[in-house]
């Protein structure tokens, strides 16, 4: 069929993230920021702790001193992971 020669589509699947670190270091290397880059999001801001979370579906809580991290939320309530967070600090959860 087809002047005698066969017509074989190939589907070229997308290949996985390589595991070693040079991408990412790639990218951290070549982004242009004067004041404080975050690791996590490669964000340019004034402070570490003014770095925002990757993801949407994260809430960001200050500990004090600087420090901040960002955990899954916790529900439907909003400060759900700054009250679980707190709650862990203090040894109750």
């Amino acid at each position: 069929m087809f002047g005698g020669q066969q017509h074989q589509q190939q589907h070229q699947q997308p290949q996985n993230v390589r595991s070693d670190a040079s991408w990412y270091q790639q990218q951290y290397e070549g982004a242009h920021c004067t004041n404080y880059l975050c690791p996590g999001t490669l964000s340019c801001v004034h402070f570490p702790h003014h770095c925002p979370c990757a993801w949407e579906v994260e809430d960001k809580v200050e500990l004090g001193d600087g420090i901040a991290v960002c955990a899954s939320k916790g529900g439907y309530k909003v400060g759900e992971a700054a009250r679980k967070i707190e709650l862990a600090r203090k040894g109750l959860l």
